[in-house]
């Protein structure tokens, strides 16, 4: 088994600042949609960089959800420029796509459907290293081996998976996380609390990885509404419990909640199911799937002893851990099931007409492999099914 993490992680007040001791020549910086340039934290970064001896080039304007055509034109732009740091700041778009730049800028030659082969990433570091900055605590990409790149001419949502793409320097500054609007706090902060359940029960789970997990659980259970409501002091502890639960994740792996979320994210004509609300809507299904697994249900009802919650049977103690995180839902102002999302934006008649190959999609997805109960694609369209109309999982 493999354990692997960033080789330096800055965090707390003023992490930023680390910056200006990174070493090199030339540092290409990929961001997102803007926010990081309004709240001045781009020149902050630009500043340090600089301040470091470095040359800098901009490449700006990631969309969330990153395609396979801006990865793309991102390593052109790298080849021409041919740094020696790539610094990745925003969400977690900016982020994986510029992980996934870094492979193609290394290897010009290589193709995409060669990196969608789980762990089958190149040796990188052969030109860059890596530095990510997260401005939102979810997704957990400045410590992981994954990043998530979607081929909208197939509507399909591709985990890439290698330990390759750690990054080198993680830099968790909780000033960023600060600017997040209170949707997108609500949804990457059950995003990471998706990731820490679903680490600790996975089938690669091992003593690295529990108590980071379970550390994280707890922290988002106490966190997440205050730092939605507002709470600073809050927001900054759910920066560090999200990147916590992305070493968890990243070497426990994750379960079909995320399958789920990756296959139907981009399936509809309707709109688009953002990540961490997907998740947040069917992890309360499969824990109730998974837990006629013996030993999932053993694992959930540790969580939620772990957080006090009431019961003392496994059953019910899974159970009381499928209540929370409905109530904690509903404090996040998610809604309980795909119908009511965004006021049923996807529509049910293509939603039971794409079910067939939508739960192929995610039987075959890079998560189901670990996830503690195996499921079959009859099994994924029911599944699917409650998820859709908020049904109890009985199967």
């Amino acid at each position: 088994m493999r354990f692997t993490l960033p080789r330096d992680l800055y965090h707390g007040e003023h992490a930023l600042d680390a910056l200006k001791t990174l070493t090199g020549k030339k540092a290409f910086v990929v961001v997102g949609g803007g926010s990081m340039k309004r709240f001045g934290f781009l020149d902050k970064v630009v500043d340090y960089l600089k301040e470091a001896g470095m040359e800098v080039q901009l490449f700006e304007g990631v969309e969330p959800d990153p395609s396979v055509e801006t990865v793309m034109k991102g390593a052109k732009a790298m080849e021409e420029f041919n740094p020696d740091w790539i610094v990745a700041m925003g969400g977690g778009s900016p982020i994986d796509a510029a992980k996934a730049m870094w492979a193609f800028y290394e290897y010009p030659d290589t193709s995409f459907e060669d990196l969608i082969i789980p762990f089958n990433f190149p040796t990188l570091r052969t030109k860059a290293k890596f530095c990510a900055i997260p401005s939102t605590s979810g997704t957990a990409t400045e410590v992981t081996a994954f990043s998530v790149i979607t081929d909208y001419s197939k509507g399909i949502k591709y985990p890439l998976a290698d330990f390759n793409i750690t990054p080198d320097v993680a830099i968790v500054d909780p000033a960023l996380a600060e600017t997040m609007p209170k949707k997108l706090t609500a949804h990457t902060g059950m995003d990471a609390m998706t990731h820490a359940i679903e680490a600790y029960v996975s089938t690669l789970n091992c003593e690295y990885t529990d108590p980071l997990a379970l550390h994280a659980i707890e922290m988002i259970n106490e966190y997440l509404i205050p730092s939605y409501n507002g709470d600073m002091e809050a927001r900054d502890k759910m920066h560090n419990a999200q990147c916590l639960a992305g070493m968890a994740f990243s070497n426990a792996l994750l379960g079909i909640v995320h399958s789920m979320a990756h296959k139907t994210g981009a399936a509809y004509s309707g709109g688009h199911i953002v990540h961490g609300c997907a998740n947040a809507m069917y992890l309360p299904k499969v824990i109730k799937y998974n837990s006629k697994e013996p030993e999932a249900a053993a694992r959930y009802a540790k969580i939620a002893k772990f957080i006090n919650l009431p019961g003392t049977t496994d059953q019910e103690l899974t159970d009381a851990l499928i209540a929370r995180i409905r109530e904690m839902n509903k404090e996040l102002d998610i809604p309980t099931c795909i119908r009511d999302y965004e006021g049923g934006i996807i529509d049910e008649k293509e939603f039971m007409e794409k079910l067939p190959a939508v739960a192929e999609l995610a039987v075959g997805d890079a998560c189901t492999g670990s996830n503690p109960r195996s499921i079959t694609p009859a099994q994924m369209e029911k599944l699917l099914t409650c998820c859709f109309y908020d049904e109890e999982v009985t199967f």
